[in-house]
Formats: structure tokens, sequence, C-alpha cells
């Protein structure tokens, strides 16, 4: 059935992951269309995440498409069937569905790893430090939005605390630990709050400080999402205009290996809390 509304991150994944499938086949959609009975312009609906597809089709395209790898399948069928509400549909008449549809992918993920430059990552932040960030976008927000915006950003946070805990690392430059959005206290609240979180046992806290020479350009947000299966897994790159989502295997390769860089560059987690607390002093 045509899905109702704008498609969601999943049901946009879902489409792409049985395009590039019937793609590696060699086949046109209109012979994958033929392969479970329905007439090309349905199938490029599915593709696009447009129109539902069921579990039964999901096999019955894999077969056709010569995919034997049971799990990839199974994932791809787990994300079929209607769109279901989740705590943040609240927030679709609030902000934009670019914003929105970050918590549905977070959501998704098994493992997180995160890299900033700037500024805090979003599931770590304080509500004074989230405010205080949210008060210098551009353009300005009147109070209640702000409010709005702080409010879903501190739910988002729950992905950290779900059973069982989500792996969580969290890459933090020392550009993005002396940044003083909120002010001196705020700011060291919003440190000590790094560190807390860096003491749970799913939550790893890197620092990297200036003067590391083989520190990769890397200025945006970087969030790569470790899926049910590896042809899962997503980089999101936050920007201005909402997050751009990347999913093809060069694409992953290259966003693993920035991150594996970044690592080499930070502090262990212990030498991190130090390296915050002697920043902390100093604000």
């Amino acid at each position: 059935m045509p899905v109702t509304g704008a498609p969601t991150l999943r049901q946009r994944r879902l489409g792409a992951e049985l395009r590039k499938l019937r793609e590696r086949a060699g086949l046109s959609s209109t012979a994958g269309a033929a392969i479970i009975g329905i007439q090309q312009a349905r199938m490029s609906m599915i593709e696009a995440g447009r129109h539902g597809v069921s579990v039964d089709r999901v096999h019955a395209m894999a077969r056709g498409y010569s995919c034997d790898d049971a799990d990839f399948i199974d994932a791809l069928a787990a994300m079929t069937g209607r769109r279901e509400r989740n705590w943040w549909d609240e927030y679709r008449e609030l902000l934009s569905a670019a914003a929105v549809e970050f918590a549905e992918f977070e959501h998704a993920a098994v493992s997180m790893r995160v890299a900033v430059v700037t500024s805090m990552p979003g599931l770590l932040q304080t509500p004074d430090y989230a405010r205080a960030t949210f008060k210098k976008s551009s353009p300005s927000l009147r109070a209640h939005e702000v409010e709005h915006r702080v409010s879903f950003r501190m739910k988002r946070q729950a992905v950290l605390f779900r059973d069982p805990p989500m792996p969580y690392t969290a890459i933090v430059h020392e550009a993005a630990l002396r940044m003083g959005y909120a002010g001196p206290d705020a700011s060291r609240e919003q440190l000590q709050q790094l560190i807390e979180m860096s003491e749970l046992g799913n939550v790893t806290v890197l620092g990297v400080p200036f003067g590391q020479d083989d520190f990769p350009r890397a200025g945006q947000p970087i969030t790569y999402a470790v899926g049910p299966v590896p042809q899962l897994d997503t980089v999101a790159l936050d920007s201005d205009h909402g997050s751009d989502y990347l999913f093809a295997e060069a694409q992953l390769d290259r966003y693993r290996a920035v991150l594996d860089r970044l690592e080499s560059c930070a502090l262990p987690p212990g030498k991190t809390r130090d390296f915050i607390r002697r920043i902390a002093k100093n604000i």
C-alpha cells in the first residue's frame, strides 16, 4: 500500500537496499517487478520508500535477485510493515522532518561512534548547554521553539540507557571542550556531564588535544551507526540544513577510516577524564 506522508528514513533505506540488490543482479526495474508480479511503476515506488512491501515479497525479491545472505534478508524483512508511532512523532509538528528522523536513525542503531570538533555530542549534552547552542541558532528561534528543541534532545538521550545498553563512543576535540557556548557555570557543568557519562559501562569519551599532526580534516559532526548487519551501517553528516545519510560501501569504508584515525589521535578514556578536569578548572 502507498506510504502515508513522506517516507521515513527506515522506509527510504529499505527501498534503497532492495534497489541495490536488483541492480547487483543485473535486472531492470521492469524485470524486478515481474519477479513479484507487479507493475514497474509500483516497483519504482517501493524502491523510493513510497510504497509498502510485505515480508513475503522481500523474500521473493531476494530469491529472484540471487541473494542468499539470510541475516541480511531477515534484517530487511524486519524493516517492512506499517510505520509504528514512537515518541519522536509527538514532535513532527514542532520540529523539522530532518530533526525528527535523526531520533529514528539513533533508535535503529546497534552501536554508534561520533566525532565532534566544535560542539558537544548531542547525546551527552546538558539541558543548559543545549539551550545555549539553540539560542545561537540562525535564524533566531523564539523561546518556546528553543525549549521544544531542548526537550527533544534530552529525550533522544534515552538510547544510551536502554536494555541492553547501546555501546557509544564519542571522540571530542579540545576545541569543543573549550568552546564557551553556555558561559562558565554551564560549561563546567557540561564538562562534568562528559566525565560522568564516560564512566557508564557503555559510553566511551575520547579527547583529542590540540597539536595532533595526524588529525584528519573533519569539521562537521560525524555519526557512524552500526546496523543489525554490516550492510545496514549508516553514516550521518550533520550540517545547518540537517543530516546527510550515507550508506554506499565506499562511503562507509571512508568514514570508518576517518574515525579510526581520529581515535588514534585521542587520549585513552582515563587520560581523557583527567584532561577534561584540567580544562574545567581553568574556565
